[in-house]
């Protein structure tokens, strides 16, 4: 199996696919749109609302977690995790920037 070349890519292009990430998987996206209906969550509500094992779950929230996208609050025996701010403006700019950068006009496909 190949090496991954991420250090041939810029820091932005490695940020970028790194974000990309927290939205590959329809259970993260599915975790993301609990998190901001409610502003918050803790572990097991999202185990009953997504009705996927525990051990899923928690591997879900700890890939969007590495990526920053979301943070926990601990508070024993529970973790109540919510959407960090800073990392989803960087995320909606990082898209937004890589997403106007076309236009209809710029296709080379017609």
């Amino acid at each position: 199996m190949g090496v991954t070349k991420t250090e041939i890519f810029t820091e932005q292009q490695n940020r970028i696919a790194d974000l990309a990430k927290a939205f590959s998987h329809p259970a993260r996206v599915a975790i993301l749109q609990l998190l901001i209906a409610r502003k918050s969550c803790i572990c097991g509500d999202l185990v009953d609302e997504l009705e996927l094992a525990q051990a899923t779950v928690s591997q879900h929230l700890k890939e969007l977690k590495r990526i920053g996208i979301i943070h926990g609050e601990i508070n024993p025996p529970r973790v109540c995790y919510c959407i960090n701010p800073i990392v989803w403006s960087e995320a909606q700019e990082a898209f937004g920037a890589l997403l106007d950068r076309f236009t209809l006009s710029t296709s080379c496909c017609n």
